[in-house]
């Protein structure tokens, strides 16, 4: 057990304040090198680490730390997704736009087509009190929280088409059905579902790994939303499953996607001065802290609908699009 908690505090600080800049390439060779493993063992492995994500964090907000993220398809992860790997690999070379002429310029000028929306939303932001999310899969209410910041691609993940935020946790109520699987730990979770109440999930349920859903849940603080996000369908060319969070929260298809995190908040979502952000006011606006974050990705049809403190509404997203 003491190797579960093992934590290296000198090396990893070390690491943080030397590093200017992470350059993440996923390449999985074995997507079930975990399988097997207790999920409570992941959990507090997890939690362990915990102080090395929060100093990362801290030197970003500080604008001394980027990184980047991105995807080299491999055998193992085309097999997972059940596509050849020729077919994974023409998934990533048309959501990286690297089938056009330069890739560069397309990039911006669909971060540009993005940031149209992303500042519309933000606009409309201190006049949101809640969003509901209604489908055929979801009826959720989410507050927005005050001083709160929309965000969108910045190439660090690469692919990113989503907007997103991290909402005031408190106010989560409503139920969600996810359509996609969650890959996490080495695990395909299928057909979670979640029930929300003040905040907090109160019912879960999964038809596969149920028990690993639970145990990720019953982690400190990821009974609670961390982040909320709409992905357009004009933006992503993604259009198949991926078995890869990178990719797969930033489909498009149909109807675009919705995500939304359990666990630690985005914190550089506040509407002012990340940097100067202490956390008990964190706390105070509803941000979330926890050691796990996790992505579940919905791609069926909803309709989310702005509730201004005014008492009126404004529809933002309905087929796949914003409409605001």
């Amino acid at each position: 057990p003491h190797q579960l908690d093992f934590f290296p505090k000198k090396y990893l600080k070390g690491l943080v304040d030397q590093m200017d800049h992470s350059l993440f390439i996923l390449a999985e060779k074995d997507p079930h090198a975990l399988k097997g493993v207790d999920g409570k063992k992941i959990m507090r492995r997890g939690l362990a680490l915990k102080p090395f994500m929060d100093w990362r964090h801290a030197k970003e907000w500080n604008n001394k730390f980027t990184w980047t993220i991105a995807l080299y398809g491999t055998p193992a992860m085309a097999k997972e997704a059940g596509l050849s790997e020729k077919e994974y690999w023409d998934q990533i070379i048309k959501a990286c736009f690297l089938d056009e002429k330069d890739p560069i310029a397309k990039w911006k000028s669909v971060y540009r087509e993005i940031e149209k929306y992303r500042s519309r939303l933000n606009a409309l932001s201190p006049k949101i009190n809640r969003l509901h999310a209604v489908g055929p899969d979801m009826d959720l209410w989410i507050k927005l929280g005050e001083k709160r910041n929309w965000l969108a691609g910045s190439g660090r993940n690469i692919p990113s088409f989503e907007i997103f935020t991290s909402p005031d946790w408190r106010g989560t109520n409503g139920w969600i059905k996810f359509n996609q699987p969650l890959y996490r730990y080495s695990n395909k979770i299928t057909g979670i579902e979640l029930e929300f109440k003040n905040g907090l999930v109160v019912r879960s349920k999964a038809k596969t790994n149920e028990k690993l859903l639970k145990e990720m849940i019953a982690t400190k603080d990821a009974n609670k939303i961390g982040e909320y996000s709409l992905t357009d369908k004009r933006h992503s060319r993604i259009t198949k499953f991926m078995a890869e969070t990178l990719f797969d929260e930033n489909m498009g298809g149909p109807y675009g996607n919705t995500h939304l995190a359990l666990g630690m908040s985005y914190r550089d979502t506040f509407r002012g001065d990340v940097s100067r952000l202490t956390t008990k006011q964190a706390e105070a606006l509803g941000f979330n802290d926890s050691s796990v974050h996790t992505d579940i990705i919905s791609t069926t049809r909803r309709t989310v609908t702005a509730h201004l403190k005014n008492g009126s509404t404004k529809v933002i997203y309905k087929d796949g699009k914003f409409v605001l």
